[in-house]
C-alpha cells in the first residue's frame, strides 16, 4: 500500500513499500579486509529518566544486536560514538556495556574491539570537560584502558574533548599518547575523530591546521609502530585519508571512517587500500558483508556495484550536523525489527526532523535492508501518524 512521505517543504510524495527483502546468510571471516561496525546501544524504553540523567540500558536487545553483526562475519567496534559516548551513553554505561559485549564476544567468537576515552571527565550535559592537567587526562585514559584490556578486547584509543581542552599544543599530544601506548599490553587502534563528528575536538593533535595535525599523528604512530595495530579516519576527506595511509609505517593498517566515500576507500587503488571501522555499517550489516566476501575474490566491481548504492543513504545519515547521524542509525535498526520501539538514551531519538527521517526509510527500503518490509512499513506508518500525517 502506497505511503506518504513529508518533504523538507512540507509536501507530500508518494512511495511504494518494497515487497521482497534482499537476503544475505551469514559467512565466515573475511580474507582481505579487516572489518568492524560500530554499534549502537538500545534504550530501556520503560527507563524513568530524563535526557541528562544516567543511560538505561536494554542489555538482551543490545546484546542480541552485536549477535546479529558478529553472525554475518562483522567485527564489532564497541563503546563509540556510536554508541552515543558523550551523548547520551556516561563512562558507566560505557564500562558496563565493554564488560557484557566483551563476554559476549568470548561466548560466540565474535571479534571486537572499544572505545578507550576520558569522558569520565567531561560534564554530559554541557559537554564541556572538567580536567585541568594533561596528568589527569592521561590518568582518566590509564583508567578506561584498563578496563578494556580485563575485558580482553582491543583497545581503540579515542580522540579526546578533556584533551583537546587542556593541551597546549602538539607536545601534550605526543607527550600522553606516548604513555599510553608504552602501557599498552597489545597493538591499539587510534581513532581520529575530525570535528564534523564532535565539534570539541576542533583542533586535536594540536593544531586546526590539518596539515600540522596529521605530523603530530604520524609522529605518535613513528614513536611506537609496534603498538599500533591500526588508525580509524573520521576526517570525511577522501584523499587526505589516501595521502595519510600512504605515509604509514609498514604493518600499520587504515581503518576508514568516512561515511561518505568508504566503497573507494576500502577497494582502494595501486598502492594500497583502507580496512574498515565504520557507524553505517551498523544498518548496512549483511549487505555490508556480503560485498566485502566478494571482495574477497578480487572481485572489485562486483563489491562496488553492491556498496556504491549504499552511499546515498550513508551521505543522508550522516549529513550536517553529522554528529546527530545517531539517531538515523537507530531509527533504521527499529524498522528493521531489531529493537521493538524507537527510543534512545539521552532521547536522542528527537535529534533529526520527520522529513529526514522518511527519506532514510525511503532509502533503506529502495535497497532492501529491511529484513520484513512490511514491518517496516507498519511502523513507518504508525510513525507518521504519530506525527499527524494523514496517510
Amino acid at each position: 500500500m502506497t505511503l506518504h512521505l513529508p518533504d523538507a517543504h512540507g509536501n507530500l510524495r508518494a512511495h511504494e513499500p518494497r515487497t521482497e527483502p534482499l537476503a544475505f546468510s551469514g559467512g565466515s571471516a573475511f580474507t582481505s579486509r579487516t572489518v568492524f561496525s560500530a554499534a549502537h546501544v538500545v534504550a530501556d524504553p520503560y527507563a524513568d529518566t530524563t535526557p541528562d540523567g544516567p543511560a538505561a540500558v536494554d542489555w538482551d536487545a543490545t546484546l542480541a544486536f552485536r549477535r546479529h553483526l558478529w553472525s554475518h562475519g562483522l567485527g564489532v567496534a564497541e563503546a563509540m560514538d556510536t554508541a552515543q559516548r558523550g551523548m547520551g551513553l556516561d563512562w558507566a554505561g560505557a564500562a558496563e556495556l565493554i564488560r557484557r559485549s566483551a563476554a559476549e564476544a568470548r561466548a560466540t567468537g565474535g571479534r571486537i574491539a572499544c572505545g578507550v576515552g576520558t569522558d569520565q571527565l567531561t560534564a554530559t550535559a554541557a559537554g564541556t570537560a572538567t580536567a585541568t592537567t594533561t596528568a589527569e587526562v592521561r590518568t582518566a585514559y590509564e583508567e578506561q584502558l584498563a578496563v578494556v584490556e580485563e575485558s580482553g578486547a582491543q583497545a581503540i584509543l579515542m580522540a579526546s574533548r578533556a584533551l583537546a581542552a587542556t593541551a597546549k599544543g602538539p607536545e601534550d599530544y605526543l607527550e600522553v599518547y606516548g604513555h599510553l601506548l608504552r602501557q599498552a599490553a597489545e597493538p591499539v587502534i587510534l581513532h581520529w575523530l575530525g570535528p564534523m563528528f564532535d565539534p570539541a575536538l576542533e583542533g586535536y593533535w594540536g593544531s586546526s591546521d590539518l596539515d600540522a595535525a596529521t605530523d603530530t599523528f604520524l609522529e605518535v604512530i613513528a614513536a611506537h609502530p609496534d603498538k599500533v595495530d591500526g588508525i580509524k579516519v573520521s576526517l570525511l576527506d577522501a584523499q587526505r585519508e589516501i595521502d595519510l595511509r600512504r605515509r604509514l609505517p609498514q604493518g600499520v593498517r587504515c581503518y576508514t571512517g568516512d561515511d561518505f566515500n568508504y566503497p573507494e576507500l576500502i577497494a582502494g587503488d595501486d598502492h594500497g587500500f583502507s580496512h574498515a571501522l565504520l557507524g553505517i555499517f551498523d544498518p548496512l550489516g549483511p549487505l555490508a558483508a556480503e560485498a566485502v566476501r566478494v571482495l574477497d575474490t578480487g572481485n572489485t566491481d562486483g563489491f562496488r556495484a553492491l556498496l556504491d548504492p549504499t552511499v546515498e543513504l550513508s551521505r543522508h545519515l550522516f549529513r550536517a550536523p553529522t554528529r546527530y547521524y545517531k539517531t538515523g542509525v537507530v531509527f533504521l535498526a527499529w524498522l528493521s525489527g531489531h529493537q521493538s520501539h524507537f527510543t534512545m538514551v539521552g532521547g536522542l531519538q528527537s535529534a533529526r526532523s520527520l522529513p529526514h527521517l522518511a527519506r532514510a526509510y525511503e532509502l533503506a527500503d529502495g535497497l532492501g535492508l529491511f529484513p520484513d518490509p512490511k514491518l517496516a512499513e507498519e511502523r513507518m506508518r504508525n510513525l507518521l501518524s504519530l506525527y499527524g500525517v494523514d496517510q
